[in-house]
């Protein structure tokens, strides 16, 4: 994989500022087998845990939190084949993957209600509409989506390949950050969904195991916050090391020797520290509730989704944080747009957007104070 993450680095400049579809770079996260990490053996898949997937991704995140984004999300999505599929549609999607390397896109938002779902005789729906914010789906060969359903009032789950007749992607996001993450949105005119193509109907209760599709989810983000954090406070000290100049009053020599900068990047690494080992943190504990199958608990999966909340936290604030005080550490001439070193901070700064942090410090405040447990929902 190292040849990976070096031959992203080598271009993460360029194609920031250009946007569009690295359609190449995807080739090659593919080629090294990265695309089946998370799909369990059981269907040919490496079955990686989830503290060596989440690391992946924060590898990648290191150089391009864009691409990382997308495999992130192609894991998810093989996550909620897993979760919500059954033993047909598991073999049937995550075997194809497998076997096909398919990237996944993602049109899975319940809140989002302009899809809709008219069911048809035999279990099966035509749906139209348009999602927005389907991160992955340009390129991509299968999506998974969330459509509502008028007759029940609740959204139906499932997957449809991205060419399919009906479906048109649309390139009409253009972010200040993330800016590869082929998140358009997505219009959906008469499409056939297929009775063995529906993996959930919400009417029942998901099970605590169906949940933690919700905290993979929200760890992938959290590992993008780590990776940005590592990655930003490596290219400040690359820049100090190479072009760094000591302040007039500071009486040394070389920047690195500046009690104020070594001061800083104390502090940008005691952040990354505390990002990185809370996200470790709380994929050991998704790693545990995930093996624990069908008899997860919901006080377990609960405590899951506090140590998922902590993380979050502390890793937002990191990614942030870190890349701000990287051009503190670097100087003005480190702002040249040509270098690009912005991008840490616009990438951190659009993903941090994702959902409200007040909302987990709330959770995790009402931990502290009266021992309660996150309840699940869309974003815990």
């Amino acid at each position: 994989m190292t040849d990976v993450i070096d031959a992203l680095r080598e271009t993460a400049e360029r194609r920031d500022r250009e946007g569009g579809h690295a359609a190449r770079e995807k080739q090659l996260i593919a080629d090294v087998g990265l695309l089946t990490i998370a799909v369990p053996r059981a269907y040919g898949g490496e079955g990686a845990r989830w503290v060596d997937v989440y690391e992946t991704i924060r590898a990648i995140a290191r150089v391009d939190s864009a691409l990382a984004h997308l495999l992130g999300f192609t894991c998810l999505q093989v996550v909620s084949v897993t979760v919500w599929g059954n033993e047909a549609q598991r073999e049937r999607y995550l075997r194809g993957t497998v076997e096909n390397r398919w990237w996944w896109g993602n049109a899975v938002n319940p809140l989002d209600t302009r899809l809709i779902a008219h069911a048809t005789q035999g279990g099966g729906y035509r749906i139209s509409g348009q999602k927005g914010f389907c991160s992955g789906t340009r390129g991509s060969q299968m999506m998974t989506l969330s459509a509502h359903d008028p007759a029940t009032g609740k959204p139906v789950f499932a997957v449809v390949p991205t060419t399919r007749a009906g479906i048109t992607v649309h390139d009409d996001w253009n972010p200040v950050g993330q800016r590869q993450t082929d998140s358009g949105s997505v219009s959906f005119d008469d499409v056939e969904l297929h009775p063995d193509e529906v993996l959930h109907r919400s009417e029942a209760p998901p099970s605590p195991r169906a949940t933690l599709r919700t905290l993979v989810s929200q760890l992938v983000l959290t590992n993008l916050f780590v990776g940005i954090a590592e990655g930003a406070l490596r290219e400040a000290s690359d820049y100090v090391a190479k072009h760094g100049r000591p302040w007039i009053h500071s009486n040394v020599e070389r920047a690195a020797d500046d009690p104020y900068q070594l001061h800083r990047f104390a502090e940008m690494r005691l952040k990354t520290l505390a990002a990185e080992a809370l996200a470790t943190r709380a994929a050991q504990a998704l790693d545990t509730a995930w093996e624990r199958g069908d008899a997860l608990t919901a006080d377990e999966r609960a405590r899951v989704a506090l140590a998922v909340a902590e993380a979050k936290v502390l890793a937002h604030r990191a990614a942030l944080d870190v890349s701000e005080a990287l051009f503190d550490a670097c100087g003005a001439r480190a702002t040249h747009a040509g270098l690009a070193l912005d991008r840490f901070w616009r990438n951190a700064r659009v993903h941090t957007l994702h959902d409200p942090l007040d909302y987990k410090l709330r959770d995790i405040g009402r931990f502290a104070i009266a021992g309660t447990l996150p309840e699940a929902n869309l974003y815990s």
